[in-house]
């Protein structure tokens, strides 16, 4: 494992400050969390969710408060009907007067393509399903951002369950627990009805961290342990970003706001190797999240993703990103493509959708006047989702769902998008034409 960024205590103590509140910006009052209880045994899975780790397995995590429970899974194709399983490893974490229970990770498969399994954890007869990702397009995926665990949130989540989505990415701010670490079992009893079903990938956020200086100087304890992703097996040295391939057509990249980033960092050498790595002819579509948003128009968090943009962006723009997600900023903001605050028709297109349902509100006020105005293409400040449809190799649909009040989902924003691979001008080596009936935006 790389030696992570924290080691500095001033550096600790502004990351800290920052993550409790954004500067010059004045929150709306947090809205109410919804906490979750454990009712039953202290053997029985609780907090499970599943994550893709290579195109034919998945890890499949969970905590029991009993550590005696086997890191065992069994799984099938039929309901009540286990004819395979698989052990795995487990881990625990002591955060202050906090001791987390037994977190088990175990990776199934090899698994089939676009298929529902049903499987249970540690010899426990509950039963649990999710569906695999298809093995070509087309796919979905949902995207939330800053999710939290408020009514809010339990909003959107049912909003994005009314789509057959394939996988769900979350480009930060997850529990939004802030160190308080019984929070964290909350929010993985609150998604789980969700990430028991299909894959979840997620990258951190500076709600993720929690160290505090002297007393806990080791970040993302909480994060790391219980939310493991398939960092290794793309050559990362850290959970904090990696890579991953799905539908045959799509590589994904989540980067690490909170890691060292700049040109001699670990991170910046592994985004360079991974990158070089991607072949648009085979991999058309290229799409990265972070947390900290590089373009954003936002009075809250100006200006707080402009290091990592000066450093990363270029890498980005000479690969042909088509979007990049962020969050951090709770409100919903969509740009032209774009390279070094220009419009640029062969940048990606940055999207901000931090709106997920957290409980400090929403970022109420924008900038007009701001440097980035002209490349805002549409900006909402409300709570809600957003869709991604990889449609083929060259055209993907984007949607964005607002929350009404009346409980109802509303379809705030859309646009078709085309892959930079399919652009002539932009050094695509597919040239991808759109059909007559397509309306092609950016």
């Amino acid at each position: 494992m790389e030696r992570r960024p924290w080691s500095s205590p001033l550096r600790l103590v502004l990351l800290f400050l920052v993550s409790l509140q954004a500067s010059g910006y004045t929150r709306p009052p947090p809205g109410r969390i919804i906490e979750t209880a454990h009712t039953k045994s202290s053997s029985h899975p609780q907090q499970v969710h599943v994550s893709a780790v290579a195109a034919d397995h998945t890890r499949v995590s969970w905590i029991t408060d009993d550590r005696h429970v086997p890191s065992l899974v069994e799984y099938g194709k039929v309901s009540g009907k286990y004819d395979t399983a698989a052990t795995g490893e487990h881990t625990s974490y002591i955060y202050f007067f906090y001791t987390s229970g037994k977190i088990h990770h175990v990776t199934i498969g090899p698994l089939e393509p676009d298929t529902v399994y049903y499987y249970r954890c540690g010899g426990i007869d509950q039963e649990f399903s999710f569906k695999t990702p298809p093995a070509a397009l087309p796919i979905e995926f949902a995207v939330i951002g800053d999710l939290g665990q408020t009514e809010w949130t339990a909003s959107t989540l049912a909003h994005v369950a009314e789509s057959n989505y394939d996988m769900l990415l979350l480009p930060g701010d997850l529990s939004y627990a802030d160190t308080q670490q019984p929070l964290w079992d909350s929010f993985g009893r609150f998604v789980q009805p969700y990430a028991s079903k299909r894959p979840w990938m997620v990258t951190e956020g500076n709600h993720d961290v929690e160290a505090f200086p002297v007393f806990h100087c080791h970040p993302f304890v909480a994060y790391d342990s219980r939310w493991r992703m398939p960092y290794e097996e793309s050559g990362s040295a850290s959970n904090l970003y990696y890579s991953f391939d799905v539908a045959g057509a799509v590589h994904v990249v989540m980067l690490g706001s909170y890691a060292d980033f700049n040109a001699s960092s670990a991170q910046y050498k592994w985004l360079v190797a991974d990158l070089a790595k991607v072949d648009r002819r085979i991999t058309p579509w290229l799409v990265a999240l972070l947390h900290a948003p590089w373009y954003n128009t936002n009075l809250a968090h100006q200006g707080e993703g402009e290091s990592m943009r000066q450093a990363m962006e270029s890498l980005l723009y000479r690969a042909r990103a088509d979007v990049v997600f962020a969050g951090h900023v709770h409100a919903y903001e969509r740009f032209t493509r774009a390279y070094d605050n220009k419009a640029n028709p062969c940048g990606p297109a940055y999207i901000t959708i931090g709106d997920g349902g957290n409980r400090e509100g929403l970022a109420l006020q924008f900038d007009k006047h701001h440097k980035s105005a002209s490349l805002s293409l549409f900006r909402e400040a409300s709570f809600g989702h957003g869709r991604l449809k990889v449609v083929n190799g060259t055209h993907a649909h984007w949607s964005w769902h607002r929350n009404d009040e009346d409980d109802g989902s509303t379809v705030g924003d859309q646009v078709w998008v085309e892959s930079l691979s399919a652009s002539a001008a932009c050094g695509g080596p597919l040239g991808g034409v759109p059909s007559a009936s397509t309306k092609v935006e950016l």
